[in-house]
């Protein structure tokens, strides 16, 4: 019973937090902040319900929203086509789960994750310059620096002083008093009351309509708009499955489980799918609202599921108050939330890290901020795994040396060859072997002792192919040790019979001898 309890009061915790957040993440996108507050409802629900992760509260998150503020600048009055770009990311989201692609969100390097992150912080800071001086916002990071100095010209004083109000609340509120209220509903509520108590005339958020949402149907698009779509919902389904398990990852920690990564993208696309019928944007696993249900007692999916249904209990009682809250609050509770996103865990030891590292996590941020996010993530793993297979070919080790025989017949024109090899066997590390078979001289023939490789792939196999080529047009025979695994591995794909004429060993002793026997019998 005492469990019960405990999930109940952590989600209606957990909603107290997400409410400032689900508003103004909804105002940022363009979509208005009902559509914030319902994303955050229907997503929170049926990810906490279908979920891999039991402590998990989903909603909108940073990332999202900036991806989503970007579906509704591309298709600006076509919302159609921006639910489209929702269900569609849903889906795909679904279809990671099913193909199990959730395994494989750990293996992006760190700096990756942290360019990117401190990327999508800074695009949010910069984004709520002009809310926060009152100015009308633009819908890029360049155009907002390039108009800066128009900006500043049109400050609106009032929503300055109130911005900046719930800027300093953010900040500087105690902890004694922000471990048991959070700051942001501290900001939104202060604020919201003494703008009205001061009879400031600035931009709120406006009406909010009550009651249940309207349902809205996806897929009426014009198909030459399909590539934009794609791009746009597969970006949003990336974004959302990582964002959603690496806060599983913290929630895994703090609460000493393992989630399910499988059930956890197929909630998440579930949720984020649903959001799409009512004109909701989409969202992921939210890691502060995670942390705060986790410290509020919350064990189950019931506390998720609790977030939601209080949120739409504010949603249907609580409107008309809601839409009274100035647009520079909003922008100072995002401002602070864009602080929170830089990651100043690698950020702190910038001058310590490997140059390597600084500039993966460098040329991800610039890219994240000034050119797309997903080509951010893109590049920023590609530089990454050129750099890991360049420290793994610098391990790998090729040795050559002639062997040791007991001819007792003139061995100047009939010279063996053994090349070792030490480590990985692949795209990274087959040209160097190339390379050392092209030095060879006055060779009959080459032993490749492959026992110590251990990982072979298809380049290094086709690379072998063309070499034992260039060999019998040399007249010098190929011969091969290797570990029973690679001779399986060679024969299925020895289509075209290259490895056909080359005799294939377990050791080395057993290859030498064949050379020995066959230049006795040859003498």
């Amino acid at each position: 019973m005492n469990a019960i309890k405990n999930n109940i009061f952590a989600g209606i915790t957990a909603a107290i937090v997400a409410l400032p957040l689900a508003l103004a993440f909804g105002v940022a996108s363009g979509a208005g902040a009902i559509a914030g507050l319902y994303g955050a409802i229907i997503l929170g629900f049926f990810a906490a319900f279908f979920g891999g992760t039991s402590t998990q509260i989903s909603g909108p998150t940073g990332p999202m929203t900036v991806i989503t503020a970007t579906a509704i600048a591309t298709f600006p009055n076509d919302l159609s086509s921006v639910m489209s770009i929702i269900l569609l990311s849903g889906l795909i989201q679904i279809s990671f789960g099913i193909v199990g692609i959730g395994k494989w969100i750990k293996y992006i390097p760190y700096p990756v994750i942290s360019g990117f992150m401190s990327g999508v912080g800074l695009i949010i800071i910069i984004l709520q310059i002009n809310p926060f001086l009152g100015v009308e916002s633009q819908s890029s990071v360049i155009m907002t620096l390039s108009e800066i100095f128009n900006t500043l010209k049109n400050i609106d004083y009032d929503s300055f002083l109130v911005a900046s109000i719930t800027l300093a609340i953010m900040f500087f509120t105690p902890k004694v008093i922000s471990n048991k209220i959070p700051t942001a509903l501290i900001a939104l509520v202060f604020v919201t009351f003494l703008s009205f108590y001061l009879g400031l005339q600035i931009d709120k958020i406006g009406e909010i309509p009550m009651g249940l949402p309207e349902v809205i149907m996806p897929f009426s698009f014009d198909l030459s708009k399909l590539d934009t779509i794609l791009t746009l919902a597969i970006t949003l389904a990336l974004l959302g499955s990582i964002d959603s398990l690496l806060t599983s990852l913290v929630a895994d920690s703090m609460t000493k489980t393992k989630h399910n990564s499988k059930k956890e993208l197929i909630a998440q696309g579930i949720g984020n799918s649903l959001c799409s019928f009512v004109g909701a944007i989409p969202g992921a696993g939210a890691t502060m609202r995670t942390v705060i249900n986790i410290n509020s007692g919350g064990t189950s999916k019931v506390s998720g599921m609790v977030h939601s249904i209080t949120l739409l209990l504010i949603v249907l009682l609580l409107a008309p108050l809601a839409s009274q809250i100035p647009l520079a609050v909003l922008s100072g509770i995002l401002i602070k939330v864009g602080f929170d996103i830089l990651d100043y865990r690698f950020i702190k030891i910038l001058p310590q890290v490997k140059r390597q590292d600084l500039l993966i996590m460098i040329t991800v941020f610039l890219l994240t901020v000034f050119v797309d996010l997903i080509m951010a993530v893109g590049v920023g793993i590609t530089i990454a795994s050129i750099l890991a297979v360049y420290q793994v070919s610098k391990n790998t080790k090729i040795k050559t040396q002639r062997a040791q025989t007991s001819f007792d017949i003139d061995l100047d024109s009939k010279k063996i060859e053994v090349i070792k090899i030490n480590g990985s066997l692949f795209f990274g590390t087959a040209s160097v072997l190339d390379k050392k078979i092209e030095k060879l001289k006055d060779v009959k023939y080459v032993i490749l002792d492959l026992k110590s490789v251990f990982y072979l792939d298809i380049s290094a196999i086709f690379m072998i192919e063309d070499l034992i080529e260039k060999l019998r047009d040399k007249n010098i025979k190929t011969i091969f040790v290797l570990k029973y695994a690679h001779r399986r591995a060679i024969s299925k794909v020895d289509i075209n019979k290259k490895f056909k004429d080359s005799k294939l060993y377990h050791n080395i002793d057993e290859a030498i001898n064949f050379t020995q026997e066959l230049e006795l019998k040859n003498a």
